[in-house]
């Protein structure tokens, strides 16, 4: 971790910014990466802001794949903006090179660092605020679906193995449960008990995905809606950032944490589970921008879209529960049971779509026939 604004101007003199460097400060999102923002002024005396990142060797074992795969992703999906779809959905970051022209630097107290450009007039958002919004946020990830579509699968390298593979969650939140090593599981029963009486919906995807009933496809894995830059003033869906997670996977578990993260206007840590709640109209947006923005799904897909919300949204839980129960090794935690908080959170939310399920397929079925009509 960079400790000061000195440090931050020695990994931002790794990479070919033109210019003198005035500041840099710490981005305190996300739960994986370091994150910092440096401001230079450039030769023309005008202010220039770039995003650098250091990625986390814990989690992404082979950084350097991470940094191919990125690589890959934004050259082709930019190119296709450019000189196929000419609109901005799908847009993505654009990888700022090092000194010595490759996309990545070493920096002076180790890691593998990236350099972004910085997009003025755009923010994210930790809850969708409006379905204006939501829509965007459908229509960015699923044009980013689309964009990505023609790209070999065997050219994109699996960073994580089973990243989103369900059932085996499942397995571990069971071997971590039998050995306690922390001795927490007295403290998350309910949680336990709520995971324990689903396990049948953690086998669904896998078992479409071994008979060939759904591809697998170049996904994002990773959208939350702040993952998706919008634009301040007009509400409209910039690019797609944090690609670390692009890889062989579903675009089902992509739309259910889409699902995830738009319906319900709590926080993802929030404690005050009266707030966890599931907005029909935020889905709907949602539903209508990501089937506008992406056109490559099967049937199978899109009839499973509400499916998937409700079992990423256990899988999130999962996730969350054994990392409590764990010791808190893969999330950053800033209280005590922040994870647990979080499992909570994600297992009040899968509550929550159960009881509108049926409203969200009969939705979803007049989409698809809109769909088939044209």
């Amino acid at each position: 971790m960079i400790k000061n604004e000195s440090h931050i101007e020695d990994v931002a003199n790794e990479f070919a910014i033109a210019g003198e460097f005035l500041s840099g400060e710490e981005i305190h999102s996300g739960h994986i990466n370091s994150t910092y923002m440096a401001t230079f002024t450039e030769p023309t005396g005008s202010i220039a802001q770039y995003i650098f990142q250091r990625i986390n060797e814990k989690v992404f074992k082979n950084p350097l794949a991470v940094m191919r795969n990125v690589e890959m992703v934004t050259r082709h999906i930019n190119w296709k903006v450019l000189r196929v779809k000419k609109d901005l959905g799908g847009q993505t970051l654009n990888l700022y090179p090092a000194r010595g022209g490759r996309f990545y630097a070493e920096g002076g107290g180790g890691g593998v660092w990236r350099c972004y450009n910085f997009i003025e007039g755009c923010k994210t958002y930790d809850i969708v605020e409006n379905t204006r919004q939501a829509y965007q946020a459908g229509h960015a990830f699923g044009s980013f679906q689309d964009l990505v579509s023609d790209i070999d699968v065997d050219d994109i390298e699996e960073t994580i193995p089973d990243f989103h593979d369900t059932p085996k969650r499942y397995m571990k939140l069971m071997e971590v449960i039998a050995a306690n090593p922390c001795d927490r599981v007295n403290s998350a029963l309910p949680e336990i008990d709520f995971i324990q009486s689903r396990k049948h919906l953690t086998t669904k995807l896998i078992a479409l995905r071994d008979e060939g009933k759904i591809p697998i496809r170049i996904t994002h894995n990773d959208t939350k809606i702040n993952n998706v830059m919008i634009d301040t003033e007009t509400d409209e869906a910039v690019c797609v950032i944090d690609l670390d997670t692009v890889m062989p996977g579903l675009s089902l578990y992509d739309f259910g944490d889409l699902v995830r993260t738009v319906v319900s206007p709590a926080a993802e840590d929030e404690q005050d589970l009266s707030k966890v709640e599931m907005r029909m109209p935020f889905f709907e947006s949602l539903a209508e921008g990501y089937l506008d923005g992406c056109d490559c799904l099967c049937d199978t897909e899109i009839e499973n879209l509400v499916f998937s919300g409700k079992l990423i949204s256990l899988e999130i839980g999962i996730r969350f529960l054994t990392d409590y129960l764990e010791g808190d090794v893969y999330f950053k935690s800033k209280r005590d049971r922040h994870n647990l908080d979080r499992a909570r959170t994600q297992l009040k939310l899968v509550d929550e779509l159960e009881k509108k399920e049926q409203e969200m397929k009969n939705f979803v079925s007049r989409l698809a026939k809109r769909r088939l009509l044209g």
